[in-house]
C-alpha cells in the first residue's frame, strides 16, 4: 500500500489512517518514507503509521546547521509530532534513524511508548567539525562523482542478502537511494560519523526491541547486539536475529520485523511505569 506524501510545515511525510496507536517510522541514510510500504500490510489495520522524510530528504527541509547531531533529528521528530498533535508514539527506526529514534526516546521520554530498533547503525562518536574517517568521506564523494542513479547502482545490492535471487528487493531498495540529494545526505553523513548509539541507549525508558538480519554486512548484528545490551534491563523487549535477511530487513523480512513491532508495542510499558524509572543512565 502506498502513502501520499504531505508536507507539514518544514517536514514531507506519509501516512496511513488509523483509529489506535500511532507509530512513526524513521528511514536510514539512503532511504525515503517510501521505503516502509512494505511493511504496512503486515501491521495491525487500526495502527496509524506515520512515514517522514527525513530533514533534507525529498521535500522536507534541510537543518540549519551543516554538521547536525542525532539530538537536531530528534528536535525535527517533536517538532513534527507537535505539528500533528501527536501525544505518546511508537517509533521505528531502521539503520540512521535507530541513532534519531534513540536520541528522540532520551531526550523525550515522555512521549516514547515503545521504541524498536533495526539494523542499528553504531555511529563512529567523531567530534563534530572533525576529520570524518575514510568511509564516511568516502560516501560523500561517490555520490557527488557518481550521480544518484550511478551511487545507487553500486551501492543497492550490499544492502540485500543474496541479492541475486532477490533482484525485485534490490530493485526498490535502488529507487529508494537514487532519490537522494544534497545538502541532506551530507548531513546524515556527518550525524552518522557523530552518533554513538549505545550511548543513547542507556538513557532510553520505554520498552525497547532490537531486530537485525543474521547477513546484514552493512550494519552487522554485532552492532544491534551492542544496542540492546546497552539497554537498561528494565526496558529490554526482544532482541530479535533474522536468517537470511539483510540490512535491508524493513524490505526483505516485512513479516518479521511487524511481528517484532506489534509484540513491543503490545508490550509498551504504561506512562506512569515509565517515569518510574527516573533517570536509567
Amino acid at each position: 500500500m502506498t502513502m501520499n506524501p504531505i508536507l507539514t510545515s518544514a517536514i514531507e511525510w506519509q501516512e496511513r489512517p488509523g483509529s489506535g496507536d500511532v507509530l512513526v517510522c524513521l528511514h536510514g541514510i539512503g532511504s525515503m518514507a517510501s521505503t516502509f510500504d512494505d511493511l504496512l500490510a503486515y501491521l495491525p489495520t487500526d495502527l496509524r503509521v506515520i512515514c517522514w522524510n527525513a530533514p533534507g530528504y525529498g521535500k522536507s527541509e534541510p537543518l540549519e546547521v551543516e554538521w547536525p547531531l542525532a539530538e537536531d533529528y530528534a528536535a525535527a521528530i517533536a517538532a513534527l509530532c507537535d505539528s500533528l498533535g501527536l501525544g505518546r508514539v511508537h517509533i521505528l527506526g531502521h539503520s540512521l534513524g535507530t541513532l534519531m529514534g534513540a536520541a528522540f526516546a532520551t531526550r523525550y521520554p515522555e512521549r516514547v511508548a515503545s521504541l524498536t530498533l533495526a539494523s542499528c547503525a553504531q555511529g563512529r562518536g567523531t567530534p563534530r567539525g572533525g576529520a570524518l574517517s575514510e568511509k564516511d568521506a568516502q560516501r560523500l564523494g561517490d555520490l557527488e562523482a557518481l550521480g544518484a542513479q550511478e551511487f545507487a547502482a553500486a551501492r543497492a545490492p550490499r544492502l540485500v542478502y543474496a541479492p541475486e535471487r532477490n533482484p525485485a528487493i534490490v530493485s526498490a531498495v535502488r529507487s529508494d537511494m537514487e532519490k537522494v540529494t544534497m545538502p541532506g545526505y551530507g548531513q546524515a553523513v556527518r550525524m552518522l560519523a557523530s552518533g554513538n548509539l549505545a550511548t543513547d541507549c542507556t538513557g532510553v525508558r520505554a520498552r525497547t526491541s532490537v531486530i537485525v538480519g543474521a547477513d546484514d554486512v552493512v550494519t552487522p548484528p554485532a552492532q544491534s547486539q551492542a544496542a540492546f545490551d546497552a539497554l537498561d534491563a528494565r526496558v529490554r523487549g526482544e532482541y530479535v536475529l533474522v536468517p537470511h535477511a539483510g540490512h535491508a530487513i524493513h524490505r526483505q523480512a516485512p513479516a518479521a520485523l511487524a511481528a517484532v513491532l506489534v509484540s513491543t508495542i503490545g508490550n509498551a510499558l504504561p506512562e506512569g511505569d515509565t517515569a518510574q524509572l527516573g533517570d536509567v543512565r
